[in-house]
């Protein structure tokens, strides 16, 4: 059961039926839009599963976030909006993935050729030959698609810190790629 969160204001609940109240999030409110944000995540998706794990990254962001909403806003709207950034962002994510499996697979999946396959399998090697730090910095920044300053502020270091790592990053997987046997190392400053 979920228990409704009142804010610091309060506001006066709506005197129309069919719109929830604005100050809580209670479980009567929540089994008045499930229905609805189900059939919106369905119709962005068009499959039952992911609409279903949509409207859960929905649910647990709005109550994550719930102190950051607009006190007088409207709660079925500010689920929505949620709703469609939550699966904007997973379409993103969806294009960033498959643009590197092509890259690592080649451009004609159906009938790679072996050269491509092999080159493939030595990026792969060459990216895991790099410390744990800039494979993690590269695929944040380069796979995922994070800003640099989302990176910074997860690794609480500054913006121009970000840079210069990815830059040694980048730099040491380019020397292996091209044969040159140097070990990759990071500084860690802070």
């Amino acid at each position: 059961m979920i228990r409704p969160v009142p804010l610091p204001v309060s506001a006066p609940a709506p005197t129309d039926d069919d719109a929830p109240p604005a100050d809580e999030l209670s479980d009567a409110v929540l089994r008045q839009l499930l229905p609805r944000l189900r059939r919106f995540a369905l119709r962005l998706t068009r499959e039952p599963a992911a609409a279903d794990d949509l409207v859960q990254a929905t649910l647990e962001r709005a109550l994550t976030r719930w102190g950051s909403r607009r006190p007088q806003g409207d709660i079925r709207a500010w689920l929505f909006t949620i709703l469609y950034r939550q699966f904007l962002d997973s379409q993103r994510r969806m294009r960033r993935h498959s643009r590197l499996l092509e890259w690592f697979a080649g451009a004609d999946a159906a009938a790679p050729s072996s050269e491509r396959q092999a080159l493939a399998r030595a990026s792969l090697a060459t990216f895991e030959l790099l410390p744990e730090a800039q494979r993690t910095l590269l695929w944040l920044v380069c796979v995922e698609g994070l800003s640099y300053k989302a990176v910074a502020d997860l690794f609480e270091v500054p913006l121009g810190t970000v840079m210069s790592r990815l830059s040694r990053a980048r730099s040491a997987l380019r020397g292996l790629n091209e044969g040159q046997t140097g070990a990759a190392h990071l500084r860690i400053m802070k």
